[in-house]
């Protein structure tokens, strides 16, 4: 593998420079634009596969590197953390170890990728409750307490202190989704059993990356029902016949890899390294914030803004060259490293200017 790295101490304003929109872009919260760094990278890859000279094994680094980079992000060692493609894949793995008649809490407006594997699975009794319940509403009798950090559909924040804390006071494993949150909010993933993370949104990396880190001493407690090849101890002596020979890691949970996904991913990674999740949360809050003040709304400490009762708010935004979403019936704006002031200042034109 070809190093990608970015320089230690990369400024905000030198990652800004690696990004280049045609339009102005608020819509991380659907997926993340790539560093050119990242473009330059799968470009490449891309070269490499359609010569015929790629390989499968030499893609094995990139997801080794990725993995270790992720790790660091989350403050948890690389043996910690499983690679996949998708929320609803680990999450469907939770939920198939329960036992029959467990008792799963979870936020009812959640996204459905942490909803509907506990839903569809046999036997789980799922309470929903409204996100700010959520730690109120565990009892001895729950068994998990699954929910997303920071809610896909108005970016709502999750007071995941006294869901841990909670958690722990009855017995509960905790399983939370990071995908609207990891890249820009802090995530120490080792206070909870399960952590889960789309990397396609804030982390900058191409669809089809996930990553879902699990407690050494909760492994035992999940069946690795997706388990194929790269689940082996050693993946190029596992491809073919018995016995089951898993890693004693958490790749044991790894579901085979989208190659040139991962290939990509990397140098996303590193740059968010690099700037640091701490800078990189306070500069999108602080836009997020400065859209609220215009709007007349009170301060957030979430990088997504949900607006209400703007007519027409998406179509404005379009007809100014901004690109946005709508979710619950709220215009959905999100912030991430490549916007400015500047952005914030179009966006208001567009809305009430």
């Amino acid at each position: 593998m070809t190093s990608t790295a970015i320089q230690p101490g990369l400024s905000l304003h030198e990652a800004q420079a690696l990004f280049s929109p045609e339009v102005t872009y608020l819509d991380t919260a659907s997926a993340g634009l790539p560093p050119s760094t990242a473009a330059v990278a799968l470009e490449r890859a891309l070269d490499t596969w359609r010569a015929g000279r790629a390989t499968p094994q030499e893609y094995d680094s990139y997801v080794a590197q990725a993995r270790k980079v992720f790790a660091r992000l989350c403050g948890v060692p690389a043996g910690m953390v499983a690679v996949g493609s998708q929320t609803s894949v680990f999450a469907g793995m939770i939920a198939a170890s329960l036992p029959r008649g467990a008792e799963v809490v979870a936020a009812d407006c959640d996204f459905t990728s942490m909803l509907f594997p506990f839903l569809a699975q046999r036997g789980l009794r799922v309470r929903l409750v409204p996100l700010a319940e959520v730690a109120q509403a565990v009892r001895r009798r729950t068994r998990l307490v699954a929910v997303s950090a920071v809610q896909s559909a108005d970016g709502a924040v999750a007071d995941l202190d006294a869901i841990a804390t909670a958690a722990a006071d009855c017995g509960a494993r905790t399983f939370v989704d990071a995908t609207q949150s990891c890249g820009w909010q802090p995530l120490a993933a080792g206070r909870f059993d399960y952590v889960v993370c789309s990397a396609y949104k804030w982390l900058l990396c191409p669809r089809g990356t996930a990553f879902f880190t699990v407690r050494p001493e909760r492994m035992a407690e999940i069946t690795p029902v997706n388990a194929g090849w790269y689940a082996g101890h050693d993946v190029w002596a596992s491809i073919y016949g018995g016995p089951l020979r898993l890693a004693t890691t958490a790749r044991r949970f790894d579901v085979s890899p989208a190659w040139l996904s991962w290939v990509g991913a990397v140098p996303a990674l590193e740059l968010l390294a690099q700037v640091g999740v701490e800078t990189v949360g306070a500069h999108d809050v602080r836009l997020a914030n400065r859209l609220r003040a215009g709007l007349g709304m009170p301060p957030g400490e979430s990088a997504i803004v949900s607006v209400q009762g703007v007519p027409d708010a998406r179509q404005r935004l379009a007809r100014a060259g901004i690109q946005a979403s709508v979710r619950a019936n709220g215009l959905r704006v999100a912030f991430h490293l490549y916007n400015t002031d500047a952005d914030v200042d179009a966006t208001l034109d567009a809305l009430v200017r």
